[in-house]
């Protein structure tokens, strides 16, 4: 494989603290692919666009599907993000969508993001799938300036006749009332759209359903080679090969360069790290002043992320970091860790045990990709979340699915190619003077 990071970003260091893993047991590893088997259609990837495609497939269109995963089902950022199942995707501004599709693209891709948080609500409930869903209120960002509440002032009619529902702008003296208290917090917008669950338990449930509908599982399966066919395609893994008349490539963050070579320079990865607290007392919770379960995230470029979960633990996450060596993980969990007691300084003595990181997906335009693998007949990929894959990476297995049986197209948004970042390997070099530039915006 050709990744762009180094090794120890892609192993089990920056997921060994991960909390997720400690609410659910896994059940028994699924088999590895070994010997020769055929499938009409193959799944690279098993996490939530893998999972959502091959449950489509299988489910609505019969389809004799397989999927092929590295590790073990949810290992990468499907098993170990936030939990924000929420509007999102895209990094692009309104104006900047607006002129690349015009009004009625904009407007699609409104109708897009409030279809994806749909999709996973319904799959949680049609499959039954325990994901400890909560935070039904939807979400809140905050102004970390106060000229940001002013922006946010603006951008809530906006946002209403986006998506068709009633902001509620909160301000400054109105935060304490709210459970919404902090010292660098100076008001808020709530939008009434999305819900927070528990991702592991939403992934593992997604794979369930995949194998309920007949679609076939295999885990520590990473695949090394693609061979183009006359008539499809040949993946193989150390111990096996499978063929398929029809692919799909659905690895997001954790993609490799040569799998296939089309992907080269097309997605970057970026990291995001998470904190969670031990279980907090109510006395420690009234102290900080922070109560409300809604999902929270800041109005920095460089944005933290968190949310009170029902047990009363604290999630608290961070965008960052240019390597994913052992040792810079070792400083990003102490840059989040200053990060969450400076933002909640009641709470600087409370222990974080646990502690993980892993990788989101940007694109050169900072869109979300579902659509055509180059040239290549019969295949697809889907890719670059931005942060908002529990809900987006969801969605765009479902589009998968129903571009390989011919049914739907993507919206406009996600249809367009990415295009290939500048420096090609050596990409996430564009990543420093990005957050330097960043960091000095947000102050």
């Amino acid at each position: 494989m050709r990744r762009i990071y180094e090794d120890h970003g892609y192993g089990g260091g920056p997921v060994a603290g991960c909390y997720w893993g400690t609410t659910v047991e896994r059940p028994g590893p699924g088999p590895a692919l070994v010997g020769a088997e055929r499938a009409e259609i193959a799944v690279i990837g098993g996490g939530y666009t893998g999972l959502s495609a091959a449950l489509h497939l299988a489910r609505d269109a019969g389809a004799d599907v397989a999927v092929l995963e590295a590790e073990a089902i949810g290992w990468g950022a499907s098993g170990r993000n936030g939990g924000f199942a929420c509007i999102g995707g895209t990094k692009a501004s309104e104006a900047t969508l607006r002129r690349r599709f015009g009004d009625a693209g904009l407007a699609e891709w409104h109708g897009a993001q409030k279809e994806a948080v749909a999709l996973v609500g319904d799959l949680i409930d049609r499959h039954g799938i325990a994901a400890d869903v909560h935070s039904k209120g939807g979400e809140v960002v905050l102004a970390h300036r106060p000229r940001d509440l002013a922006a946010l002032r603006a951008e809530a009619p906006e946002l209403e006749r986006a998506y068709g529902v009633r902001t509620e702008l909160i301000g400054p003296g109105e935060l304490a009332g709210e459970g919404l208290s902090g010292p660098g917090f100076h008001g808020a917008l709530r939008l009434p759209l999305g819900f927070a669950l528990n991702p592991l338990k939403y992934v593992l449930g997604l794979a369930h359903a995949a194998r309920e509908a007949g679609a076939r599982l295999y885990e520590n399966s990473p695949v090394i080679r693609i061979e183009p066919l006359g008539d499809g395609y040949r993946l193989h893994t150390p111990d096996g090969v499978l063929e398929a008349k029809k692919l799909i490539v659905a690895t997001n963050g954790y993609s490799s360069d040569d799998l296939p070579g089309w992907m080269a320079g097309r997605y970057l990865p970026t990291q995001s790290a998470v904190l969670v607290s031990r279980p907090l007392t109510p006395e420690e919770i009234a102290g900080q002043g922070w109560s409300s379960d809604l999902m929270a995230y800041d109005t920095r470029r460089l944005l933290h992320y968190f949310r009170l979960m029902p047990n009363r633990r604290f999630l608290f996450g961070m965008r960052g970091g240019i390597r994913a060596d052992a040792v810079a993980q070792d400083a990003m969990h102490r840059k989040i860790r200053a990060d969450f007691e400076a933002m909640f300084p009641a709470w600087a003595g409370i222990e974080t045990p646990h502690y993980w990181s892993g990788f989101v997906c940007l694109s050169w335009y900072l869109t979300p990709y579902a659509g055509p693998i180059g040239d290549w007949p019969n295949a697809w990929a889907g890719f670059a979340y931005h942060g908002n894959g529990v809900a987006m990476g969801t969605y765009a297995g479902h589009l998968l699915a129903r571009l390989a049986t011919g049914r739907g197209a993507a919206p406009a948004v996600m249809a367009r190619p990415p295009a290939r970042f500048p420096l090609g390997r050596f990409r996430r070099a564009l990543l420093t003077p990005a957050y330097a530039w960043y960091g000095f915006l947000d102050r």
